[in-house]
């Protein structure tokens, strides 16, 4: 499997809207680079973060069971109109530092959408574009798969990221 969908009942309401999000840091000089080259114009990471350097509400430890799953590490992303994270492979590394992870190839990660599909809203994956999801829906992929996101649209685009290994 490089990747799959699925579904989970929404348990969040909208308390992922009140979280103390900060701008986040994209950690790939490579790929910041090449996107500069390519003519895009980034500010930073193409979203907002709530990650592990905060303390996790209460509501949001049943993402942590989700999955199967060892080393669980969860984020919250707010993606504002205009920001854009092109195609891109992630490279794990604060998460493989914090775990001690030397084999990337066990590490997995799924993106949930916490609201439905507005348009201007983009997933894609493996180049196979994602869109008219509704809240709970997931893509789930293998530690190297390639993927993308933007919000070109009106309304914040909102997503959980969960990070698990299989050992």
């Amino acid at each position: 499997m490089t990747w799959r969908t699925g579904h989970i009942e929404p348990f969040w309401q909208t308390n992922h809207r009140e979280l103390a999000y900060r701008r986040g840091k994209y950690n790939n000089p490579s790929d910041l680079e090449l996107w500069k080259k390519l003519g895009f114009k980034l500010n930073d990471a193409g979203g907002d973060v709530y990650d592990m350097k905060n303390v996790m509400p209460d509501w949001a430890n049943k993402f942590f069971t989700l999955f199967k799953g060892n080393n669980v590490g969860i984020s919250f992303f707010r993606m504002n109109t205009g920001d854009i994270l092109p195609a891109h492979r992630d490279t794990y590394e604060v998460y493989r530092k914090i775990n001690n992870i030397a084999d990337s190839s066990t590490i997995n990660r799924v993106i949930i959408f916490l609201e439905d599909w507005c348009p201007g809203h983009i997933f894609e994956i493996a180049e196979t574009p994602i869109t008219n999801w509704k809240a709970g829906d997931y893509v789930l992929w293998n530690y190297n798969t390639e993927h993308m996101a933007a919000n070109i649209g009106l309304e914040p685009r909102y997503t959980m990221q969960i990070t698990f290994t299989d050992v």
